[in-house]
């Protein structure tokens, strides 16, 4: 299972859509990326592919997105779990 996490601004949680294949996570992925790069807002929806029958359904604006990132569910093959890392300048 493949994860895209997505930032979207003034939203402190992200919002997640599932994938079941490598394949259709990264096609996702990269849906998201030319949103970004195209600079143009757009209404976006997805449903998550989950194991439950409870599956999601995610609506977003494409100009609110400001970070997208995909992992496999689960513990990274060296033990860390996937996420976001910011760092400030002192």
């Amino acid at each position: 299972m493949y994860t895209i996490d997505l930032i979207l601004k003034y939203t402190p949680v992200p919002l997640s859509v599932q994938r079941k294949s490598e394949e259709d996570a990264r096609e996702l992925y990269q849906q998201f990326r030319e949103a970004m790069n195209s600079g143009e807002p757009k209404v976006m929806e997805f449903i998550s592919e989950d194991k439950s029958d409870k599956a999601k359904t995610i609506c977003i604006v494409t100009s609110e997105l400001i970070a997208v990132q995909m992992s496999q569910k689960g513990a990274a093959s060296d033990g860390r779990q996937p996420g976001f890392f910011i760092a400030s300048e002192a």
